[in-house]
């Protein structure tokens, strides 16, 4: 504390009139203090001003001590425990004292703290809050996301006779709005009588943000139809929603509106122009914009980098990338993002080793989980170790974004143990964390382990989601748990409050279909309350192609393509069928079909990775180094496999092959069997060879993969579009049931 011989060092003291005390100190005239405060650069110097006030009896003067306490309280974050110390030395704080300490919590990193000081107010004050107080406390609970808290608020509100105050109400729109709470948000604003371009501005951004576009877009015409003048947010507003519903023809009006009524554009709504015009597909629009835009900031080169890469031209996103200012952390994150988010995981990788050569650029954690995810589609298992490494090394915390990607990768490139390594490693887990772990074990055959992970899900009050739903019902599929699949898919509106979409019944088709209750599935198609999808009808099936059910395959297979006319896979599953039923003139009508509709097969691909490096196989693939010894190889399989009485299944051909060889030679030439014989001649007999396909594996290349794991006595983990298969001894983890 300052001494009365240097009062103030730091800050000047006025030499207006003072007063002397019985002991001879000076005491400044109460009118200096906020001359003094003006004075006061850091919280070094409003210290230095209390210890002076305390000791000259101004800090007891109730006008200065509430102008030192909000200096204190609204200088920055720092000093905010600082201002506690203050406000507990004021004997009876006023009204404005206790609102001015919940708004500074309410903006602070400990929101919940200004909800806590409301409370203690209500307690202590003998004042009841006013129409200042609300506000605050509003926007603390909007931060804490706590709808209970806001609620009881509002019924404070009503009772206190606020219900009408402008402020308030546009408070709480945007608390509602932000808790994704609409009808609560409408109907406050539909109460306003005067309403002020905050008032529309937050109900059309809370219908965009809240998933509603067409809402947003059709209250922005009422609010032209009552003379309310829009401003910029409006129009960012406006542009966000045509950006989410993709209406180019609404959003270039939008922006010509904007320039007939000499809307101000500033550089956010320019970037809300870009993003329309990306987002809508419209690259041309986009890159005119762009070129015209005299100032541009990060968000203005990303937004073009990802426009680029969305419909494929990466040499172009790349030619943006490079002539950019700087290349910022966030330009990278948009290139890595963008190959990733568009099946370019090789690209994506590719682009992450170019920036560890980067001096400038330092990874951060959005890189992080984006390349994971990329490694995670690969089965780049050696990078996302590499990832973790780097995580740990750098002492980076494993929030949940980076916790789920770890836990994604590892589950995907078939080390479960690892996975579940890093889940039981972090204390605090989020829904999202909880459903990567679910997916794992559901991907892996582990059923019920699943399950028992869900019920501890449970325990912790972690509510589920419609994604959890999906891997849960996914575990039930790959296990057959018929029974507890119907069970979770009843419970989730009832119970959790998760209305069932079209992933939901696609699942629950196939776990019924699988089981072989193919009339139960369609009855529960035919009961859907939405329009089935094509996965839906995909699953359906699929399940036909099990049970060899020819005619109901048909009708699946034309529904299907009534969704979805260019899919191809559904030409490939309903051929399979017609050739496992011996229909081969069926199957050369529908490959005629598929060839004059220009409908082509998706080329089967498998990948695995040796030292770090992923290696590439096609059906057929003879572009490898090692192409002639991997062939030799595979004709040293044959010859073993077929000494144990192996026979070709031929049902997996997509055409007629009359000749018994070239039948046999068709179903060899499969890229998972290519990728398992260069695991057997590059990899130590010690490590488990394991192979990401894009597609389905066939039950011919499952057999195969049987019998190898018992000869070759090595441990086989293929990942095919759908789960993983882990052969070992002669035996498959799937138990035959995929």
């Amino acid at each position: 504390m300052a001494t009365l011989g240097n009062p103030l060092a730091s800050v000047p003291i006025s030499s207006n009139p003072t007063i002397l005390t019985a002991n001879n100190e000076q005491k400044s005239n109460p009118s200096t203090v906020p001359i003094l405060i003006d004075k006061c650069a850091n919280k070094k110097h409003l210290k230095q001003l209390h210890a002076h006030m305390l000791r000259t009896g101004l800090f007891f003067d109730p006008p200065s001590a509430t102008k030192l306490f909000t200096a204190c309280a609204l200088s920055s974050p720092s000093s905010l425990d600082y201002a506690c110390k203050v406000f507990d030395q004021i004997p009876r704080p006023n009204l404005y004292t206790w609102n001015t300490l919940i708004r500074a919590f309410a903006s602070s990193p400990k929101p919940i703290q200004g909800l806590l000081v409301f409370i203690q107010m209500l307690h202590e004050s003998q004042r009841f809050p006013n129409s200042y107080t609300f506000p605050f406390v509003i926007k603390a609970a909007t931060e804490v996301s706590s709808l209970l808290a806001g609620q009881a608020i509002h019924g404070m509100v009503m009772k206190a006779s606020f219900g009408s105050d402008l402020f308030i109400s546009n408070s709480l729109i945007h608390f509602y709005s932000s808790l994704g709470d609409l009808d609560s948000a409408y109907l406050v604003f539909s109460k306003i009588v005067e309403k002020d371009i905050v008032s529309w501005n937050s109900m059309i951004s809370g219908f965009v943000q809240g998933g509603s576009p067409e809402e947003a877009l059709q209250l922005f015409k009422r609010m032209k139809m009552e003379n309310a003048r829009p401003n910029r947010v409006t129009m960012v507003g406006v542009l966000s929603a045509c950006a989410k519903r993709i209406d180019l023809e609404f959003g270039r009006w939008a922006c010509d509106y904007i320039e007939r009524n000499g809307i101000d554009i500033n550089l956010i709504l320019s970037n809300a122009m870009l993003d329309m015009y990306v987002k809508c597909g419209s690259l041309e629009d986009a890159r005119r914009l762009f070129d015209k835009m005299e100032e541009k900031d990060i968000v203005s080169w990303t937004t073009m980098i990802d426009g680029y890469a969305k419909v494929g031209d990466y040499d172009a996103a790349r030619r943006v990338f490079d002539v950019m200012p700087r290349e910022d952390i966030t330009a990278w994150n948009a290139l890595i993002s963008s190959y990733q988010q568009n099946g370019k995981p090789k690209e994506a990788l590719a682009i992450f080793r170019e920036l560890q050569l980067n001096k400038n650029t330092k990874p951060n954690e959005v890189t992080l989980a984006s390349t994971l995810a990329a490694c995670a589609q690969l089965g780049a298992m050696d990078l996302g170790g590499w990832i973790h490494v780097y995580i740990k090394k750098q002492g980076i915390k494993l929030n949940f974004h980076i916790t789920t990607s770890l836990i994604d990768m590892y589950s995907k490139c078939g080390h479960l143990e690892k996975a579940l390594e890093v889940f039981y490693s972090v204390e605090r887990r989020d829904v999202f964390v909880w459903s990567a772990m679910i997916a794992g074990l559901a991907m892996h055959g582990h059923g019920r382990a699943a399950i028992d992970l869900f019920s501890k899900m449970q325990e912790t009050k972690v509510k589920p989601n419609a994604v959890t739903f999906t891997n849960l019902l996914c575990a039930c599929s790959h296990s057959g748990l018929v029974d507890e699949g119907r069970l979770f898919f009843n419970q989730m509106r009832p119970v959790y409050g998760v209305v069932p979409g079209s992933k939901h019944y696609a699942c629950m088709v196939d776990i019924l279909g699988r089981a072989g209750c193919l009339e139960e599935a369609v009855e529960l198609i035919e009961k859907m309350p939405i329009v089935p999808s094509a996965s839906v009808w995909g699953a359906l099936l699929g399940a036909c192609r099990i049970y060899g059910n020819v005619e109901l395959a048909e009708m699946a297979c034309s529904r299907l393509l009534e969704t979805d006319s260019n899919n191809h896979g559904a030409y490939v599953l309903l051929s399979n069928i017609y050739a496992k039923a011996g229909k081969w003139d069926c199957v050369s009508r529908l490959r005629q079909h598929m060839k004059v509709s220009g409908l082509e097969k998706e080329p089967g691909c498998s990948s695995i990775e040796v030292n770090g490096i992923i290696h590439e196989f096609l059906v057929g693939d003879n572009s490898h180094p090692l192409s002639t010894e991997i062939y030799s190889k595979l004709d040293e399989i044959v010859a073993r496999i077929k000494s144990t009485g192996y026979v070709s299944d031929e049902s997996h051909l997509l055409q007629f092959v009359e000749e018994e060889y070239m039948k046999e030679h068709a179903l060899n030439l499969h890229s998972e069997k290519l990728a398992i014989a260069y695991g057997l001649i590059r990899m130590e007999p010690s490590q488990p060879i394991r192979i990401v396909k894009n597609l389905r594996v066939c039950g011919d290349c499952h057999s195969v993969a049987k019998i190898i794991s018992k000869l070759y006595n090595r441990d086989i983990l293929l990942r095919d579009r759908y789960r993983f298969h882990h052969f070992s001894g002669g035996n498959c983890s799937c138990m035959d049931y995929w």
